[in-house]
């Protein structure tokens, strides 16, 4: 696999309404960068533009130190694996996964050794026969995925790969992902708005918003350090304050809101956003003995099931929400409307 350095800078693309706005982005070689938005963010479009599907307005996109800006998608020594697979319904599955190679004049035997090849290492050697429409959407995906990397591209674009799958097939192909990326380090860019999937396989992740890109940084940046409200709200941090922070006793900065003073570690002072995670608040039915210097006093809401985890909305004020599992809440007995302790 020729893992290639790909770098885009100041892209603007125009599709009807929507564009992208000066768009910066940069994946090394070997590495795998996750795009994250919402839906209409300019995820794809920004995909089928490095693609050459899309015509760029202005712009460049270097690929292996060269200019592939206005070169056409044939040429670009990509691979493309799109949500909705785009694959042959005339062909079979080795048709489709040998289409690329036959288009390069690649020898019979060879493409035959090759094809068998990438279907062993992505678990579809038996579907090489069948047709495509006898085929379960997580088995069309790994066809859709073979044929991309069949061909040895330079880089490997990957849009919504596995949006479309059900929970248990949805995790098979991201272990296949997984493992193609340790084996071969292709030059990755994957598509996805689901944080989850982004943490799980990306290298950096770039967040994208309104056709831009709104912060890029390695997943515990992202994760940890959102640069504004959107991003935190985007990965998962539900709770997310507007409010002061001033100077504190003991050198101390507290952030104000509603009411309620929260230390902080910060050299900011004045209007700010603050951004808690979920998962990152203690609740107890009685005061907690802790070292935590933010704990408080409130009361229950709401509850809600989310299967193995319930978010719980806790008045203090502010509202609070906290993360907790289905055994701590039988445990400490929770409901609505009884008071509780936060940390």
């Amino acid at each position: 696999m020729r893992a290639g350095e790909l770098s885009v800078l100041g892209l603007e693309v125009k599709a009807g309404e929507f564009r992208l706005d000066g768009v910066d982005l940069s994946a090394s070689g070997g590495e795998y960068l996750v795009i994250l938005g919402p839906t209409g963010a300019g995820k794809t479009i920004l995909l089928e533009a490095i693609a050459g599907i899309r015509r760029v307005r202005q712009g460049e996109i270097i690929l292996s130190g060269e200019d592939v800006t206005h070169l056409p998608p044939e040429r670009r020594g990509i691979g493309f694996v799109y949500q909705d697979y785009a694959l042959f319904p005339h062909l079979s599955a080795f048709g489709n996964i040998a289409f690329g190679l036959r288009l390069r004049r690649v020898k019979r035997p060879e493409i035959d050794r090759r094809v068998r090849a990438m279907a062993r290492l992505i678990g579809i050697e038996d579907l090489l026969p069948r047709a495509i429409a006898g085929l379960s959407g997580g088995e069309k995906q790994r066809v859709a995925l073979a044929r991309a990397l069949v061909v040895s591209p330079r880089a490997l674009l990957l849009d919504e790969p596995l949006s479309a799958l059900d929970p248990q097939h949805r995790e098979e192909l991201q272990r296949v992902l997984a493992r193609i990326h340790r084996e071969f380090s292709p030059t990755t860019v994957h598509v996805t708005h689901d944080f989850e999937e982004a943490v799980s396989l990306g290298d950096r992740i770039a967040v994208m918003e309104g056709g831009r890109i709104v912060q890029a940084g390695s997943v515990h940046e992202i994760f940890r350090r959102p640069n504004s409200p959107f991003v935190a709200r985007f990965v998962g941090a539900r709770n997310v304050f507007a409010g002061k922070v001033i100077a504190g006793e003991g050198g101390e900065a507290r952030f104000i809101i509603d009411g309620a003073a929260i230390s902080v570690v910060t050299d900011l002072r004045g209007p700010a956003h603050a951004a808690v995670r979920p998962e990152d608040i203690l609740i107890s039915r009685a005061p907690l003995q802790s070292s935590a210097r933010n704990s408080f006093r409130g009361r229950i809401i709401e509850i809600v099931d989310r299967g193995m985890i319930s978010y719980v909305r806790v008045n203090v004020p502010p509202e609070f929400i906290c993360a907790v599992t289905r055994q701590s809440i039988a445990q400490m007995d929770l409901n609505a409307g009884m008071e509780v302790y936060i940390s």
